[in-house]
């Protein structure tokens, strides 16, 4: 949720069960200002929270330009000190799926995530997997980038018509962008990823009879498999809608209806639901 919407936001996040606290949720709104300031982001956004043993990991990002493609991601144990998170390499890609115990809370931590063996069947070629040495050893900070990218790619969305394309490519905010209305909102086809699109470029051209390039061009939600990963409730007489991830326990959507007012939360401890199949 951004910075400036942070208080505002808390309140909404009510509704979901998520509390923050007025008094944590006032530090982190002006450490997130100073953040953006500092990195002259157009905007910085307050990601949410990964719990940890000993500190729990603050996230929070922003971006320049491209909403997209340009964001930058930052970790805190405190709410007040940030330091930048490193991209997820292909290390920590392969490994992070397989970590099973939580995070510490000291990012500079290195685990062994298996012992002997490696996770592959027996009789298969392990570079069917990863090319390369098989690694066994995982940083913390990687594992936490690694995360993060990879909830980014399941878990947050935005609402049709938030995000446009220029026609060179960039993609910006949308200023004309009102909120969905009540009848759009409760349809899952009006929420889209924000990640780069991993559909056909013409999947919503042959589904959407009012199809526009400009605002359709990411991966509708309704196409999540396993189907149902996604609980739509509507709160507050059908003007704030709030989605829940169930691939992702601790991911909270919210949009307040005809207004551009959205965002979205994490709290939780970074691991994805594996039984979300046998509950849906």
């Amino acid at each position: 949720m951004e910075c400036q919407k942070l208080l505002e936001s808390v309140d909404i996040f009510g509704y979901a069960g998520v509390c923050v606290g007025v008094e944590n949720s006032q530090l982190l709104q002006n450490s997130l200002i100073i953040l953006q300031q500092e990195n002259r982001f157009r905007k910085c956004y307050y990601w949410g929270k990964i719990y940890g043993a000993r500190n729990d990991y603050h996230i929070a990002f922003g971006f320049q330009k491209d909403c997209m493609n340009d964001q930058m991601y930052y970790y805190s144990t405190d709410g007040l000190n940030w330091f930048l998170l490193p991209k997820a390499n292909k290390c920590a890609r392969f490994l992070t799926p397989l970590a099973i115990n939580k995070f510490e809370g000291d990012p500079s931590i290195v685990t062994n995530v298996y012992n002997a063996n490696p996770p592959f069947p027996p009789n298969e070629d392990p570079k069917k997997y990863y090319d390369g040495p098989i690694p066994r050893e995982l940083k913390e900070e990687d594992r936490l980038a690694a995360t993060i990218e990879i909830i980014r790619e399941d878990a947050i969305i935005i609402p049709r018509g938030a995000w446009f394309k220029c026609p060179n490519g960039d993609i910006i905010e949308n200023l004309g962008f009102e909120g969905l209305n009540v009848a759009d909102a409760s349809y899952l086809k009006s929420y889209l990823h924000a990640r780069p699109p991993q559909q056909k470029w013409n999947t919503n051209l042959l589904m959407r009879p009012d199809y526009n390039y400009a605002i359709d061009f990411l991966d509708t939600i309704d196409l999540d498999v396993p189907q149902g990963s996604w609980n739509l409730q509507f709160f507050l007489g059908k003007r704030l809608i709030i989605l829940h991830s169930l691939l992702w326990p601790g991911m909270t959507f919210y949009h307040k209806l005809n207004t551009p007012h959205y965002g979205f939360l994490y709290f939780g401890h970074g691991k994805r639901n594996m039984d979300v199949a046998f509950m849906v």
